[in-house]
């Protein structure tokens, strides 16, 4: 007899909206970051590609504690540990408040060596150190909001990421209208006043999760009204979970910075026209990592709960959401390119050129979409380490693919994009022949 899966496809829905409109909303940060500097010029908008990509390698060291956080506490939510689940949350915030301070500290020192060195542009290289040097001042902010979400998602409590994301993009575009072009009696600052209306962006996400909680979530039953003892053994157990998709997610991206880094040596325009399919790639990102995201809080609530033998089937029932609004928004994107690129942009050469490699990325979420479910399903047993090792392996193909075909035969820049295809085929060939073997059950953590 077959048992029935505790999650329905409308309880899976019911977690994974929330997560998708916060996300969308915070894509539509990027966005409005991308289309005000593709109204400033070609290297603004080249610039903050490399910039962003190089901000969001640093950024996702601290957001893979925080998925790691999740996890632990999902589990212990399926559980009915409640109260460890606020124990959990102020570590971690400790913990990358300190890594935040860290990280500016080191970029003040290394950045402008590594950008100048690495980017063949000396005018691009300045400005996307101008960039970098405000946003990651926002990192203080942004690393704590990183918890909260962690506990929201973890607790499958996802509405009020939907509440702070439309805050947050309201803020960002509020700032960066007056910061970008000069409104309201404020010079104009270009690059530089996209980063800073991000990052005030990020302080007003924050507060508005301290008022939250404080206000709407039974702090007593979580253990968010209690003072803790901070516990290094505490700490080390998190990161025991934390440290493999902290080095898994600051190498993924990593390996996208090196993307734009070969993309930048084929020149301005081939950058700029990255960028804009960057940004739309995004937008459809949203929606595998949302499904994705709710994969890894189902699967691990599903084994505190007992019910380890129907995560496959729970994985299978979440890919199958996934697929629906993905599938539509791919459709729209391949029939009208060039509707979707002028959002991005009003430079005639780039909404042209940005077409072909458009319709690749499109291709490529054929594979991502499922592979990234599979990924983080992986992630939500504990297996992290194993789901490190098989980034991994994706990582060094995705990596030869751009140091030898792009940095060294020069192609156009459509056949460059080509590399998301590599990397989701794959992503969802290791991961699914891993979860067929069956070598994740049994984790404890």
């Amino acid at each position: 007899m077959v048992k029935t899966l505790p999650y329905s496809y409308h309880h899976i829905w019911k977690v994974a909206y929330p997560i998708l409109i916060s996300l969308i909303m915070e894509q539509l940060i990027g966005m409005t970051d991308t289309a005000f500097l593709g109204r400033v010029g070609e290297v603004e908008l080249g610039a903050s590609a490399i910039a962003g990509v190089y901000c969001l390698a640093i950024f996702v060291a601290g957001m893979g504690f925080g998925i790691g956080s999740q996890i632990i506490i999902a589990r212990r939510n399926g559980e009915g540990n409640y109260r460890e689940t606020g124990n959990i949350f102020y570590h971690g915030v400790y913990f990358l408040l300190g890594l935040a301070v860290v990280i500016i500290a080191l970029s003040e020192l290394f950045s402008p060596w590594i950008l100048h060195r690495m980017v063949s542009s000396q005018e691009i290289a300045d400005a996307a150190m101008e960039y970098v040097r405000w946003r990651l001042v926002g990192f203080i902010f942004a690393f704590v909001t990183v918890m909260f979400r962690a506990f929201y998602v973890g607790t499958t409590q996802t509405k009020t990421l939907t509440l702070n994301s439309i805050v947050m993009v309201l803020a960002n575009v509020l700032f960066n209208w007056i910061l970008v072009f000069g409104n309201l009696g404020f010079p104009a600052l270009g690059i530089a006043g996209s980063a800073i209306g991000s990052t005030l962006a990020e302080l007003v996400s924050l507060i508005f999760f301290i008022v939250y909680t404080v206000r709407r979530t039974d702090c007593g039953k979580y253990g968010l009204d209690r003072k803790i003892n901070f516990s290094w053994g505490k700490l080390r157990g998190i990161l025991s979970i934390s440290v493999w998709t902290m080095i898994q997610n600051f190498l993924s991206v990593s390996t996208w910075f090196i993307f734009f880094l070969c993309v930048e040596h084929l020149g301005e325009r081939a950058l700029a026209e990255s960028n804009v399919v960057r940004s739309i790639s995004g937008f459809i990102w949203v929606f595998a990592s949302a499904f994705s995201s709710t994969c890894s809080s189902l699967v691990s609530n599903l084994i505190g709960e007992g019910h380890q033998d129907s995560a496959t089937r729970l994985i299978r029932r979440i890919i199958k959401l996934a697929y629906a609004p993905v599938l539509v928004l791919l459709v729209l994107f391949c029939v009208f390119p060039k509707t979707v690129i002028s959002i991005y942009t009003d430079i005639p050469g780039i909404i042209d050129g940005a077409v072909p490699s458009l319709r690749v990325l499109c291709a490529a979420y054929l594979f991502t979409t499922p592979a990234l479910i599979c990924f983080n399903a992986i992630s939500g047993t504990g297996n992290t380490r194993t789901a490190f090792g098989l980034e991994i392996l994706v990582l060094v193909i995705y990596s030869a693919f751009c140091i030898f075909i792009i940095n060294g035969l020069k192609p156009p820049v459509w056949v460059a994009w080509l590399t998301e295809v590599i990397y989701g085929a794959a992503m969802l060939t290791a991961c699914s022949l891993y979860l067929k073997s069956g070598r994740w059950k049994g984790k404890a953590i």
